[in-house]
């Protein structure tokens, strides 16, 4: 375990057990890496690098997009900075550039908080806590909120780590996703409606190579174990890496880093369990409403 000083990603925490080692950094409360033996899972980035792609992040209240970002909640309506210019698209939350603040931590595990302030165009207050840990099992994160407001808030929460099967390119990688669906998107990648997937080029319920396709999709319509897990797995030759969301999350976003730059691209995936698909603060599909003082939670990690 250790702590130290950062010019662009903050205070670093590193947590240790069984071969398995990550680190958390205060800027964006960052998944920053993530090895076992030596062999790094997570494909992160360096302590004083901006994160590239969001790599790493916490997506909160909201996850992906919100069409210009404009949005409706109980009668009221909100205007949020558009942090997606180029689309008009408000992207990725409110959480991913702050400082967060360190509560505790151990040799294994580290807990770190933020508290957003209520703003213009998201006037809710929140506390937000992940707890990260480390063992034998692999990584796991447990998300908690708690609306601190005085009237109902809407949210939405995500994860972006880039993942990479050791010594498989993107191309040979073989991917499983337990979906159904997924959601259509314009050429903003806003939704647009859904479509079924089997018979087509997305269909990925049985593991199958990536090959050239392109992806930057929300699958839905998750299949869940007799224990309320979804998994995600990525997988070449005798290895794999797999990730797992509890049934708070009802969406597998995978994006093959294909607009990434330099040796970025299309170098790793980015695997994220959402709670809601893109736009859902103006549709209003699988939004959570937080009552004022309710508290939320949710865990999700990755196996490797």
């Amino acid at each position: 375990m250790s702590a130290e000083s950062a010019a662009k990603s903050g205070v670093q925490w590193s947590i240790e057990a069984d071969g398995h080692r990550a680190v958390l950094v205060e800027v964006g409360g960052t998944l920053r890496s993530y090895s076992v033996d030596g062999v790094d899972i997570v494909d992160g980035f360096g302590t004083d690098e901006f994160s590239p792609g969001s790599a790493g992040q916490i997506l909160a209240p909201w996850p992906n997009r919100i069409r210009d970002g404009k949005y409706e909640f109980e009668g009221t309506a909100y205007q949020l900075a558009l942090t997606e210019a180029a689309r008009s698209n408000a992207i990725h939350g409110l959480v991913n550039w702050a400082r967060w603040r360190l509560v505790s931590q151990a040799a294994d595990a580290v807990t770190l908080e933020f508290d957003l302030p209520a703003q213009p165009g998201y006037p809710w207050s929140l506390t937000l806590r992940s707890h990260w840990s480390v063992s034998a099992a692999g990584l796991k994160c447990e998300q908690e909120v708690v609306n601190t407001a005085e009237s109902n808030a809407p949210w939405g929460y995500s994860a972006h780590p880039y993942l990479q099967v050791p010594g498989v390119t993107v191309d040979d990688t073989v991917l499983h996703v337990p979906a159904k669906s997924r959601v259509l998107l314009d050429s903003r990648l806003l939704p647009i409606g859904a479509q079924k997937i089997a018979d087509t080029e997305f269909d990925f319920s049985e593991p199958r190579r990536i090959g050239d396709l392109v992806l930057d999709a929300a699958f839905g319509d998750i299949d869940f174990d007799a224990d309320g897990v979804s998994t995600l797995t990525l997988s070449g030759g005798e290895r794999a890496v797999t990730v797992w969301a509890d049934d708070k999350f009802r969406y597998w976003q995978v994006f093959t880093a294909d607009t990434l730059h330099g040796e970025r691209h299309r170098r790793s995936i980015a695997v994220e369990p959402m709670t809601c698909p893109p736009d859902s603060f103006r549709t209003g599909r699988d939004l959570i409403v937080l009552a004022p003082g309710q508290t939320w939670t949710a865990s999700w990690g990755i196996r490797y």
